[in-house]
């Protein structure tokens, strides 16, 4: 399969990593007459962009047009949070609601749940460096293209934005990750962060793509958590959701599973799933 990792010139880390890529060799520049640069090893290809990553609408529609026709996007990114905890995470990408970080409102980009796990699993197997947590994050953020898609980040503010141990690992996952044929799920409940979701997929024979959390369903009707949950679904490929049922209060519990329940949806628990066993996840 052919992947795109998008490089964002004013993000640290994002530069880092494709460093790490290019320095093991293999790579060739490719010609262009626009503002990105293009290196090609194989059916991977980097481009570099000169603005931020969440402004990057159609930048499939723009390798497109450098004649790349990307299954998979991924960005390499920093990722920012107050704790500033270090931490690698993965994500897909879009907007349940508004568009204040780019993309549509309303509209989410498609998955790519094998890849996107295989990378979480591989992070979780190769990291070795003190202090640092791996976790999926929710569906959040722009931008807008048509490929399946998501982040890769090092995070969580400058003192680790930098840790070129962290972008090295990073390089590592995005060279050696992989297709798998285990179930894809949506997950439903839980935070921005998703350390449920993230233990199922450590630690069973599952891919998690689209998660909505639970403060975007709060304050919504049930048409509008129907349209959440379905447009995950769409946007993974799949009828089967995952709830952190632990995530929501008992009201709530009832009353998204038997939403989903009723819009035909197949409700997965972990007793369903297949465990990994040492070899799956540690290759």
């Amino acid at each position: 399969m052919s992947k795109l990792f998008i490089c964002s010139e004013p993000d640290l880390p994002s530069v880092n990593m494709r460093a790490q890529l290019l320095d093991a060799g293999g790579w060739e520049e490719i010609p262009g007459d626009d503002a990105c640069t293009l290196h090609r090893k194989e059916d991977v290809y980097i481009m570099s962009v000169p603005g931020l990553h969440i402004r990057q609408d159609r930048i499939d529609e723009t390798a497109a047009a450098r004649g790349i026709e990307a299954d998979t996007v991924v960005f390499m990114s920093k990722h920012a949070s107050a704790s500033g905890d270090p931490t690698l995470t993965v994500h897909p990408i879009g907007n349940y609601n508004d568009n204040r970080l780019g993309g549509r409102e309303r509209t989410l980009v498609p998955a790519d749940p094998p890849l996107m796990t295989d990378a979480l699993r591989l992070m979780d197997a190769y990291c070795d460096i003190p202090g640092f947590a791996v976790c999926f994050e929710v569906t959040h953020h722009g931008p807008w293209l048509d490929k399946p898609t998501f982040f890769i980040e090092i995070g969580s503010d400058e003192r680790n934005w930098g840790d070129i141990g962290a972008a090295c690992l990073l390089a590592r996952v995005l060279t050696e990750m992989r297709e798998n044929d285990y179930p894809d799920v949506i997950g439903v409940g839980g935070g921005h962060y998703a350390p449920r979701f993230t233990e199922m997929a450590l630690k069973h024979k599952v891919n998690f793509g689209h998660m909505v959390p639970g403060y975007q369903l709060e304050g919504h009707d049930d048409e509008d958590i129907l349209r959440m949950v379905g447009d995950a679904a769409a946007m993974t490929g799949t009828d089967a959701v995952y709830i952190h049922r632990n995530s929501l209060g008992k009201p709530m519990q009832r009353r998204v599973h038997d939403l989903i329940v009723g819009a035909g949806y197949e409700i997965v628990r972990s007793a369903d799933l297949d465990p990994l066993s040492p070899s799956d996840s540690n290759r």
